[in-house]
């Protein structure tokens, strides 16, 4: 293909001095001329080359690495000699027992030093005498090695009868001291000019050993040190050079090196675990806040070091991971391994997952409203259900559920929760509203029953809520379902729950997702005794979902690492076990994919009668009684009058929750399906009921005919 290229420079009184003059238009295939490259531009291309290039730099790193071996080996020599003529060692160890309350190990130490002191004041003393003792000492031995060389030649006059020999031994050391003098004048010169090398050589084998050598002039493999073992040198060289020069000044000036700023460090799960007691001057919230350059003086991602805050005064608690560790996935949930595992809702903990260490993390759900919030796709509604998945296996345990986002997350609880809505229209949120509500009366009627009455637990559950508190739709009252004002009708009854429905174990459970003040009010997430947030964007956010207090303590959702950390979680809750002085705890929640999860709440159908399950609110004010009566028995043979009655409670408030035992016996009797006595107890048949069911339909449909 053929195209015209205009030419900036085509007019020969326009174009600069010097530029080339080309044609207006020319064939793309012409060869166009080009101006050319100074030759400073292409020497200083080739330097710049030359200087950047991967193997220049190895080279100049080389270098200047194996050159400051040499002046950290004197160094590391210098050390070493100044503490083997000095106190300065038994000084150290001292200061470092006394810092951390040793006082022990303190005086031990300054024993030995005096006792050094002690030797080396007598060693000093002998110098004052041995010039002489030597002296004398010289004359003896020369004295003495004389008359036995002379004794030595005697034998050998005698033995040749040649009296000559008497003096050969002794001119036989005078020869050998000329050798040796000889030797020596020979060797002194070339030993006067290698031995500054050899010295240099002796330095340098010393400081390689050691790596002593800035970080950047090490090879790649060393300098990344991925999985470099946490000793107290290397934490207290990390917290030096953390950029806080209050910090960096006090680590100098400590005479043990900055060794007494450290407690003992013990092996904590999947990593190390050690307090640091700051220098004064030295607030916690500015090693908090260097976490990431801490991490990477420490050799580890940001996501693999945890500060938090102990009960000690001006101290930090470092949980630092082995190199790799958190990236491990952690083993399958109990419930998917043990197949005869049951739950206790008042005395049981769920099986969550794993704290940092690799110990069990298991919460109690007892009384507790719960929140779990996060960026979306993050484990949120696996970590939720897991939970429901563990309360579901506690036979006495009624579920209504509102899964707002309607794709089949909760759909195994069909036959397990009383009320099942799935769908993320308005129409969905609607439904599930007036779920809520109906727990709001279930919970009204059980406050005004007599005291000491023991409820079974009745958990509202919806997940993605932020639909509902988003929700446009008012009803017939020009009420809104959602917002969060005093005439929002979800927000309201998640209200009242919080307020009062702990007490008679009406508990509300919810799940949602990038937390805002809009799609999660303030009220609603305080009123939740039980708070868990996964990886979020944001510092306000974390504050959120987990509180100041939480936040101010070191949890950090919003450093998790959106992707990567799925299912992890901070939870801040009475009902997890916390390490004193923490204010949360970081979870790995256990993964139970939905094959799991159907054979889980399988096991939960069988250990209790069969429901029912409800999949929208019916507002119809025209009940039929003894169909709801079926509905609420479910498969079971027989169950309970008093468990019917709670059931109908349930189903249905404002029909069903003023009933007494004479008001379910009289629908009964009418129909012919009496309540009867089972092992001392009153029950009520499902073959009964359904019977005159069928018996009524069929009378029924007779007297239409006719």
């Amino acid at each position: 293909m053929t195209e015209n290229v205009v030419h900036l420079f085509n007019d020969p009184q326009n174009s600069p001095e010097g530029a080339p003059v080309l044609a207006v238009a020319a064939d793309v295939s012409t060869p166009v001329e080009k101006r050319p490259v100074p030759l400073w531009v292409r020497s200083g291309r080739a330097i710049r080359t030359a200087v950047t290039h991967e193997y220049t730099r190895t080279g100049a790193r080389a270098v200047a690495r194996h050159t400051l071996y040499i002046a950290g080996g004197a160094r590391i020599v210098g050390r070493r000699t100044w503490d083997s003529r000095t106190v300065a060692r038994y000084e150290r160890y001292m200061r470092a027992a006394e810092a951390a309350g040793n006082l022990d190990a303190a005086a031990e130490w300054e024993e030995r030093g005096q006792r050094f002191r002690d030797a080396r004041h007598r060693r000093r003393m002998d110098l004052l005498t041995s010039p002489i003792d030597a002296a004398k000492g010289a004359l003896v031995g020369a004295g003495m090695g004389i008359g036995s060389l002379v004794a030595l030649g005697i034998v050998m006059a005698v033995a040749t009868e040649d009296v000559t020999h008497v003096v050969t031994p002794l001119m036989a050391v005078v020869e050998f001291i000329n050798l040796l003098i000889t030797i020596v004048q020979v060797v002194w010169g070339p030993a006067l000019s290698i031995g500054p090398f050899l010295a240099l050589l002796a330095l340098w084998a010393v400081g390689s050993k050691q790596q002593a050598a800035p970080a950047w002039t090490m090879p790649d493999n060393i300098r990344s040190a991925e999985g470099e073992p946490i000793t107290p040198s290397i934490v207290v060289k990390a917290l030096r050079d953390l950029g806080v020069p209050a910090l960096r000044n006090a680590i100098k000036d400590m005479g043990d090196a900055g060794a007494s700023m450290l407690g003992p460090i013990r092996i904590a799960g999947c990593g190390v675990e050690v307090d640091v007691t700051l220098p004064s001057g030295v607030s916690t919230n500015e090693v908090q806040n260097r976490r990431r350059k801490l991490a990477e003086n420490l050799t580890r991602h940001e996501h693999e070091v945890f500060i938090t805050i102990p009960q000690a005064a001006r101290t930090v608690r470092l949980w630092i991971a082995d190199s790799g560790a958190l990236d491990e996935p952690i083993g399958p949930s109990p419930l998917v391994t043990d197949e005869t595992m049951t739950a206790d809702y008042a005395k049981g903990r769920a099986p969550w997952g794993q704290d940092l260490r690799g110990d069990a993390a298991a919460l109690s759900l007892y009384q507790r409203h719960l929140l779990i919030t996060g960026l979306s796709n993050q484990g949120k509604t696996v970590a939720l259900r897991s939970l429901a998945l563990w309360l579901a296996l506690d036979r006495s345990v009624e579920f209504l559920l509102g899964d707002l986002k309607g794709v089949g997350d909760w759909a195994m609880f069909d036959g397990r929760a009383r009320v099942l809505i799935q769908g993320p229209t308005d129409e969905h949120v609607i439904q599930v509203t007036e779920m809520v509500e109906g727990a709001v009366e279930e919970m009204n009627r059980r406050i005004q029953a007599p005291p000491g009455t023991v409820f079974p637990a009745l958990i509202v559950l919806v997940d993605e809520a932020q639909m509902a508190f988003m929700c446009p739709a008012k009803d017939e009252d020009k009420r809104p379902y959602g917002g969060s004002k005093s005439n929002s009708r979800y927000f309201m009854a998640v209200r009242k729950i919080h307020n009062q429905g702990r007490a008679v174990n009406v508990l509300m459970w919810q799940g949602t997702q990038d937390p805002t003040d809009q799609n999660l009010p303030k009220l609603v997430r305080e009123g939740a005794h039980t708070r868990a947030s996964l990886a979020l964007g944001t510092e306000s956010q974390a504050r959120m979902a987990l509180g100041d207090k939480a936040v101010d303590g070191g949890a950090a959702p919003n450093m998790l690492r959106p992707g990567l950390d799925q299912g992890t979680l901070v939870v801040a809750s009475s009902g997890i076990d916390i390490p004193a002085g923490q204010a949360a705890l970081t979870v790995r929640t256990h993964y139970v994919d939905d094959d799991a999860a159907v054979a889980i709440i399988e096991r939960a159908k069988a250990l209790r009668d069969g429901v029912t399950t409800l999949h929208a609110i019916d507002r119809n004010e025209d009940r039929d009684p003894l169909a709801d009566i079926a509905s609420v028995i479910g498969t079971a043979e027989r169950v309970r009058t008093k468990d019917v009655l709670a059931r109908l409670g349930t189903l249905n408030a404002d029909a069903y929750g003023g009933w007494s035992f004479i008001d379910l016996k009289r629908v009964l009797d009418d129909a012919g399906a009496e309540p009867y006595k089972s092992d001392g107890v009153m029950v009520v048949s499902r073959d009964r009921v359904a019977r005159a069911l069928a018996n009524r339909d069929t009378n029924g449909s007779a007297s239409a005919a006719e």
